[in-house]
């Protein structure tokens, strides 16, 4: 896929590509964005960015306004409107190091392309780059506050899977994607070594594979509440069909990581171990292989049709050319070798868009998200059902962590992991916060802080979990509800 930084705001078609359609859904997602309480709004949102084609958009003056930057924008006035009318914080249980990694990795990618090209269109291009993940990041930040508001957006996104999933059934089925009715995404699936690869709404099946495959342990999280069973369970099936159809090793591959992270539960304990091993492992690898151990990528194939030696290549060329990318990162890797533009790899795309200080904040802020899920839940060692929550969020981290070896996100699967990371910052925030750091806050003018979303999370039901749930921090950000 081209660079990033390589497209103008918003890239795409020259003209408005707007079906009526999609012009129906964006004016009722725009006015349940701005009607809807605090934590429906969301719903919308996402239903909006994952059902829509990317290529549906608005063009002004030759800037692109996709329809899901159209939302982004109308949410984050809904933001600024509730924040004014309230004293409580914007970000949930505050600004933390997950929020200062993920926004200076953002500033220095922005900074190195303005450096990289400094013209008028990287100008244009950044603003655009950056609507789309630091307001998007801003925005889930503000609107997912607790592990309620997690709750009810999992099960948006497990009711989006559901669609999803049967969309690229039918691409499977009938050679058609559903989707290219509504224009942006081809009409035909991509057929590799004989096997349909199903897309959907994504701009690339492998995007498509590792949206379903990140978000088996979340759904994992409301199979195991009773109240959320049912949803739980939908979201698993779309999750699971949409990594088969897509056809792809790296969704499988992520699919796999996340269920081998459900079953670390047992030595959740003893991870310090386990992650020395895995080191071990590698070290090992490296003394006894003839090729630097990344190569052990190029022999990965689930599929029958994988590029798994591009994979290889693409790390072990940009490691090469560390000397091109470790300032500012680099205009185009297409002259470090055949077919080396595709950079399908987070790391390396990080690296190659804001060079080696954007590449360490990435790295960093996996690592700090780790950490707060780690500590989080040895504070609530004994409560099993807080446990668990925490445990299948460290999953989902794992599931993408694997996953970037093989993709990078370009399109909306980017905005399921700002959603991860979110929700990381929301339900490990009051845990780790003293009592003494928790400040009362003030009821949003919107609507009073009274609700059913007060209920104490010891009454909730949760199979095979502890009834006595420590409730420190819990209340602690209920501003804007």
């Amino acid at each position: 896929m081209p660079p990033e930084h390589a497209r103008t705001f918003g890239g795409g078609v020259a003209d408005t590509a707007l079906q009526p359609v999609v012009l129906a859904a964006l004016i009722l997602a725009l006015v349940l964005i701005i009607a809807l309480p605090r934590r429906y709004v969301l719903w919308p949102f996402l239903l909006i960015t994952f059902l829509v084609p990317l290529g549906q958009g608005i063009v002004i003056a030759g800037a692109h306004f996709y329809v899901g930057r159209i939302v982004v924008i109308a949410g984050l006035l809904r933001l600024a409107s509730a924040a004014l009318n309230s004293k409580g914080r914007v970000l949930a249980a505050g600004y933390n190091s997950i929020d200062s990694a993920f926004f200076w990795c953002t500033a220095c990618q922005t900074v190195a392309v303005l450096l990289l090209f400094r013209d008028m269109p990287s100008w244009i291009n950044q603003f655009g780059v950056l609507l789309d993940t630091l307001g998007t990041y801003v925005l889930l930040r503000f609107f997912i506050r607790d592990e309620e508001d997690t709750f009810r957006v999992l099960k948006c996104l497990a009711l989006i899977s559901l669609v999803l999933a049967v969309c690229m059934v039918v691409e499977q089925v009938k050679l058609i994607n559903v989707f290219s009715f509504i224009g942006g995404n081809r009409a035909t699936p991509e057929l590799r070594e004989g096997k349909i690869r199903s897309q959907a709404v994504f701009q690339h099946t492998l995007l498509a594979g590792a949206f379903g495959a990140t978000l088996l342990p979340l759904f994992m999280l409301l199979w195991r509440s009773a109240a959320s069973k049912f949803i739980g369970l939908v979201g698993i099936v779309g999750s699971t069909v949409m990594t088969i159809t897509s056809n792809s090793s790296t969704p499988l591959l992520a699919y796999v990581a996340g269920l081998l992270g459900v079953c670390l539960w047992r030595i959740r304990r003893k991870m310090r171990m386990a992650r020395w091993t895995l080191i071990a492992a590698l070290a090992a690898l490296a003394v006894v292989m003839k090729a630097p151990v990344w190569f052990v990528i190029a022999h990965i194939d689930l599929t029958g049709g994988s590029s798994g030696y591009h994979r290889a290549e693409v790390i072990d060329q940009c490691i090469r050319h560390f000397t091109d990318w470790w300032l500012i990162g680099v205009k185009d890797t297409g002259s470090w070798g055949w077919d080396l533009w595709d950079a399908q790899n987070q790391f390396v795309n990080v690296a190659e868009t804001g060079g080696l200080a954007a590449l360490i904040l990435f790295i960093v802020m996996i690592s700090r998200c780790f950490g707060r899920i780690g500590k989080a839940r040895k504070l609530v060692e004994g409560d099993r059902r807080r446990e668990w929550c925490l445990w299948l969020l460290g999953a989902a981290l794992f599931s993408h962590t694997v996953g970037f070896f093989g993709v990078n996100y370009f399109d909306q699967t980017r905005v399921s992991w700002l959603a991860l990371l979110a929700m990381i910052s929301a339900v490990t925030g009051p845990i780790l916060q003293s009592p003494s750091d928790t400040q009362p806050l003030s009821a949003a003018a919107e609507e009073p802080v009274v609700s059913e979303a007060m209920t104490p999370l010891a009454a909730m039901p949760w199979p095979g979990g502890e009834q006595a749930v420590s409730l420190r921090g819990h209340l602690s950000d209920r501003c804007y509800e």
